[in-house]
């Protein structure tokens, strides 16, 4: 049965990936702060775009509303939008870790807040945030970027048992490195190592997670090349 699928960030890396693949078979809006990338990515999966800047309550509640009013329902939010910020912190830009935390951290609580009671008033509903194994591990020279992906991590464990009750399940995606431009994107001059993720595995994961019977909640699954130090995956009864 064909769902209503909202992707932030999903005019560009694992978004556009994601909506290309889950279009085919479902109604995809994506949300972009990019006009130029919304539209040609709108244009070239055919599915349906809002600009919107998630770090913006106003906006991102006023997009929902619309998007529910439009289509009477959001069955599944996919959390993606995401910047990367790295250095030490003394030499971190302020506003570049102020814009870190409000994407990585605020946007994903802004989309939440605002899909929620929709969402209760269906009892049935999916948040899947696309976290990092940042949100887990730590490494030096990741200050900000870690504590805005531990952040997500703390949210989502604690949203997961208080929407429960609700018929809404929400899964933390917990992907290694993965073969986008996120780098480049934030202008870092790093090559993607040969090994990283293809976005295709980790949209094939999602699929699964939203073709899962309602009975069942995916609370977590981490996802890496298995050549690499961390493999996990987790799941459990919504009872």
């Amino acid at each position: 049965m064909e769902k209503i699928i909202v992707i932030t960030g999903g005019s560009d890396g694992l978004g556009r990936v994601l909506a290309t693949d889950l279009a085919k078979d479902n109604g995809v809006i994506i949300l972009s702060n990019n006009e130029e990338q919304l539209k040609e990515a709108m244009d070239e999966i055919g599915c349906d775009s809002y600009f919107c800047d998630v770090r913006d309550y106003g906006q991102v509640e006023e997009v929902m509303s619309d998007i529910v009013e439009r289509y009477g329902k959001i069955d599944v939010l996919i959390n993606n939008a995401g910047l990367l910020i790295q250095g030490e912190l003394d030499m971190n830009d302020a506003e570049k870790i102020k814009a870190v935390i409000d994407v990585n951290l605020l946007g994903v609580i802004n989309c939440a807040k605002a899909v929620i009671p929709s969402m209760k008033q269906q009892s049935d509903g999916i948040i899947l945030n696309i976290n990092s194994q940042s949100g887990v591990i730590i490494k030096p020279n990741r200050s900000i970027y870690n504590a805005s992906k531990w952040g997500l991590t703390g949210f989502t464990r604690s949203l997961q048992n208080e929407v429960a009750k609700h018929g809404i399940r929400v899964t933390d995606i917990m992907p290694g490195t993965i073969k986008t431009n996120l780098w480049k994107n934030n202008g870092y001059n790093r090559e993607t190592p040969e090994d990283a993720l293809d976005s295709s595995e980790v949209s094939r994961f999602i699929q699964f997670i939203i073709d899962t019977p309602k009975d069942v909640a995916i609370y977590e699954i981490g996802i890496r090349n298995t050549n690499d130090y961390y493999t996990m995956c987790f799941q459990q009864d919504s009872e």
